[in-house]
């Protein structure tokens, strides 16, 4: 039996693909029709086409699962149907987040040298104070260009009105974009007639896109300079997205073994002998980036890591004590940054959201925990929160007194209604909530993917778009506002 879109049910969320009464979107509907042509057979059978792709493929992550007491190895999770955005409304949305980025680097250059923005009186003393992210031994550094985020993965959501909102910036290792990457060939192989229909905006200059960001870092001049991409190992949930990446870069994929500094100067072991690294591509966060310097027990870093990049004798990407912003309580303050440093009001706005170190707004948050979602300050992953209509009494009660002890560590905000997309669930097509996870490239220009990596809540009802925690993803399409059929 072929899709009939008036009996998909959006319920009472903004569906980006079907609008009210059944009627595709504008931008979606030639889409929509090819996708009615088929039988629940034929789209079933391209599922499982896309399920075999990714495993030949190996297009995997990796979870720790406490039953077995170690890391396993899962596929991709991966829904065929693409999520579709008009070109128009991306333009709008790049330009807020060149906007956020550049803020957040002038934000972030400017605590570690002069503190203007404290000074002044616009971000809390007690803030930075307890940032568990600031790192001291990052004061007075000032790295190429004044950029310390040199990618950044900042998640939107849509609200119930259609609004799009940035709900959080992650500044300090973002991973995801191969997935991204991976995303568009897989659908490539499962639907090569929409291609030869549609053409939505490429994804697949990202990697060059990359190494021209990094190689710009290079304190040598050269045509091509050392880049290398380094991994905690293979044990690391993203070590699939490391050795993707220095694969399409042509860069070496190093561990922390690999490399020893020497006269301030960083060099990797190869059959030839040492070879000067230029600009490091770091998968390894902070504290174990410098055993001289951060965690002394720390087997994934470099030693003198830090005074080769102190000297400026290599580029480091991202830039360690880049995540002083990458914190919820600062991204709260994300609107007041953009209008301090850039006399702008924000292109995109945040979600609401209530500083539970507030006194006012903690008895408030408290008192409604269950129309809230609350989130630790440093946690990722979907880690550590509270989704209150999903909780129940006693989780909500168990969750108030971990936020009463430590109230500057929480933020809450609404309980957004995230939009939906048609997605395939067995045999039927069912609405699931998403996000998007645009990159950003910063150095002596930005960039943003076209598009990003959308994220889905295979679980119904379930707002939680973590692979880690049962999500899976979607090919992104920017399109034409008639869908650009040719």
């Amino acid at each position: 039996m072929p899709i009939r879109w008036k009996q998909y049910d959006t319920g009472p969320f903004w569906d980006e693909f079907i609008g009210r009464g059944g009627r595709a979107r504008v931008h979606a509907r030639h889409v929509a029709k090819y996708l009615a042509s088929l039988d629940e057979a034929e789209l079933a059978s391209r599922q499982a086409a896309a399920d075999l792709a990714i495993k030949e493929m190996g297009i995997t992550f990796t979870v720790y699962s406490e039953e077995a007491g170690r890391a396993i190895d899962r596929t991709w999770p991966f829904d065929i149907i693409p999520r579709m955005i008009p070109h128009k409304e991306w333009e709008r949305v790049e330009a807020g987040l060149k906007q956020r980025v550049e803020a957040l680097n002038l934000f972030i250059n400017d605590l570690y040298h002069e503190q203007r923005i404290v000074r002044d009186g616009v971000f809390p003393r007690e803030v930075l104070a307890s940032s568990s992210n600031f790192r001291k031994q990052c004061v007075g550094v000032s790295p190429a260009f004044g950029a310390w985020a040199h990618i950044c993965g900042s998640d939107l959501v849509r609200d119930g009105d259609g609004r799009i909102y940035v709900l959080e910036d992650n500044l300090r290792v973002p991973s995801g974009v191969s997935y991204m990457l991976e995303n568009r060939q897989v659908t490539k192989r499962v639907f090569p007639e929409l291609f030869e229909h549609y053409q939505p905006l490429p994804v697949d200059d990202y990697a060059n896109q990359l190494y021209d960001t990094l190689a710009a870092l290079s304190p040598r001049p050269a045509d091509f300079p050392e880049v290398v991409v380094l991994t905690p190992g293979i044990y690391n949930s993203a070590y699939f997205e490391h050795s993707y990446l220095a694969q399409q870069m042509g860069c070496e994929l190093v561990e922390g073994r690999d490399l020893f500094v020497e006269d301030d100067c960083v060099y990797m072991r190869t059959v030839d002998g040492p070879s000067r690294v230029d600009v490091i591509y770091r998968r390894v966060d902070d504290l174990f980036l410098d055993p001289e310097v951060f965690n002394k027990e720390s087997m994934l870093g470099v030693p003198g890591l830090m005074r080769a990049w102190k000297a400026g004798n290599v580029g480091l990407a991202n830039a360690p004590g880049a995540g002083v912003a990458d914190d919820k309580v600062v991204y709260s303050y994300v609107p007041d940054i953009i209008r301090y440093y850039l006399d702008q009001d924000p292109k995109i706005d945040n979600v609401p959201t209530y500083r539970c170190m507030e006194p006012a707004v903690l008895k408030h948050v408290l008192a409604n925990l269950q129309d809230m979602v609350v989130k630790p300050a440093n946690e990722s992953g979907g880690y550590g929160m509270l989704v209150g209509p999903a909780s129940t009494r006693r989780e909500r009660t168990e969750f108030a007194k971990v936020v009463r002890r430590d109230p500057r560590n929480y933020i809450a905000q609404p309980a957004l209604k995230l939009s939906t997309m048609p997605t395939i669930i067995g045999k039927a097509i069912e609405p699931r909530h998403l996000d998007l996870r645009p990159f950003i490239l910063s150095a002596d220009r930005q960039s943003v993917t076209t598009g990003g990596l959308t994220r889905v809540a295979l679980r119904k009802g379930s707002l939680v778009v973590n692979s880690s925690q049962g999500g899976g993803s979607k090919d992104t399409w920017i399109v034409p506002e008639d869908g650009g059929r040719r």
